[in-house]
């Protein structure tokens, strides 16, 4: 064989060991990783083997303890309250008539005094209308004197004017007589005129004396007339003398004082300010709802007049004053429907409180005015209702009910919230128990544990 064909017989069998060496590793992974499968289902199926199913859990039901009320149907009366301050009914200005220096006044004129009825408050120097009066009433003698004088002069005038009308008749036949024979010739002509000047002076007086008469009714109803008026100013005289003194109207508490001895003063000038303490009253606020449902018209009672609120009936009410009213308790009557309220839908309601009333107190002290107190005004009866904590109510108008020892809820018709207290009607039976206790979310159906000891009622 050459030396060429040598070298080609190596090459070839190197090639051919290289092939059989890639092979040979191929096969090695493949059985590696056959291997390391067969591991991994081994090892799965051991566990799987060696798994154990887990314990069955105890299912338990947890009962909710809760208080609760058992309920029946019952009359309750309802009383409506409100808040107002208390006012003297009649507080009266006491202000200047006539303008004047006082100069006297009351001894103790202070705020909070005393005054019993008829004492001197104060007193307007009185000495211009002392001669006010005085003029006026020489003027009114004056008109009565000149009426008289009229009177008298007028029953005379009219007995001369008699006189005058016969003298005149007389020479009237003299003038007459006179012209009569001058005509037939044996009379003068100066007898004549004689007689005829005559006749015309005693025309002329006695129509003198007719019209002075005829002007006496004229004159004395002008004398009248300012009698009259004589009179009306000696009324106002001594009305005006009368209003130098000011004196107490009435048993009164003096309220507000502006004046001092010496001081100057014009008519309309408010002085004083007298408060009559004998009848109190109340002005509550109430809403209109509470008004209609529960407030006592009396329906007997005569309708008023306009289209108005009918007549309260007198029913006593309680005042209690905000301060202590636990010690300070009075009684009142309710009197009548004083406003309504369009905006805030609430109707004002006056109570009224006499001296004696104001002056009986569980405290001790009476009821003043300016006192903040809470009314009580009894009602009308709400008929057949269950009694619950206010609490135990939701908004929406729900309770909850223990039913076979379990949780359900129930709707029920809201009549009135008072207090502490809720009335209402419908989806209960008596002798149900509602639970008291706060929930929030309870999930129905859910199992009730009670304490067997609550009462009746909250």
């Amino acid at each position: 064989m050459s030396h060429g064909d040598s070298g080609n017989t190596d090459d070839s069998t190197e090639l051919a060991q290289g092939t059989n060496g890639a092979e040979a590793g191929l096969r090695i992974r493949i059985v590696a990783i056959a291997i390391v499968l067969m591991a991994g289902v081994v090892f799965a199926a051991t566990l799987i083997l060696l798994k154990k199913p887990p314990a069955a859990a105890k299912v338990t039901e947890h009962s909710l303890s809760v208080d609760a009320v058992r309920v029946d149907l019952e009359d309750v009366p309802v009383t409506v309250t409100g808040l107002g301050e208390v006012r003297t009914l009649n507080v009266v200005s006491i202000s200047s008539e006539i303008s004047g220096v006082i100069v006297e006044i009351f001894p103790n004129l202070e705020r909070g005094e005393i005054v019993p009825k008829g004492e001197l408050l104060f007193r307007i120097d009185p000495r211009d209308y002392q001669a006010a009066k005085i003029q006026a009433e020489a003027q009114a003698t004056q008109s009565e004197k000149t009426i008289e004088r009229l009177n008298r002069q007028y029953a005379i005038d009219r007995a001369r004017l008699k006189t005058l009308e016969r003298s005149e008749v007389l020479t009237q036949r003299e003038f007459e007589r006179a012209r009569d024979l001058l005509e037939k010739g044996v009379g003068a002509r100066a007898s004549v005129d004689r007689a005829e000047v005559t006749l015309n002076q005693t025309t002329d007086a006695r129509d003198q004396l007719a019209q002075i008469i005829a002007l006496y009714p004229v004159r004395i109803q002008e004398a009248q007339s300012a009698l009259e008026g004589a009179k009306a100013q000696l009324l106002l005289t001594q009305a005006n003398l009368a209003r130098t003194e000011v004196r107490a109207p009435f048993d009164a508490r003096i309220k507000q004082v502006s004046l001092e001895k010496g001081q100057y003063v014009s008519p309309g000038m408010q002085l004083l300010a007298l408060a009559d303490d004998r009848l109190l009253e109340i002005t509550v606020s109430l809403d209109s709802r509470d008004a209609k449902d529960w407030l006592q018209f009396d329906n007997e009672a005569a309708p008023g007049a306009g289209a108005w609120f009918g007549k309260l009936k007198p029913l006593t009410c309680g005042i209690f004053w905000t301060e202590d009213p636990e010690h300070h308790r009075w009684e009142g009557v309710v009197h009548r429907i004083e406003t309504f309220d369009r905006q805030n839908r609430t109707v004002s309601v006056a109570i009224r409180i006499t001296s004696e009333a104001a002056m009986r107190s569980t405290g001790g002290l009476p009821l003043v005015e300016g006192m903040f107190c809470s009314v009580a005004i009894p009602g009308k009866t709400m008929k057949q209702v269950y009694r619950l904590p206010r609490w135990a109510v939701t908004y929406e108008g729900e309770i909850f009910v223990i039913r076979d020892g379990r949780l359900a809820i129930q709707v029920v018709d809201v009549i009135r919230s008072e207090g502490e207290e809720t009335f209402v009607r419908g989806g209960l039976s008596p002798g149900e128990r509602v639970i008291t206790t706060r929930l929030v979310n309870p999930l129905p159906n859910r199992r009730i544990r009670t304490d067997e000891s609550e009462g009746s009622n909250p």
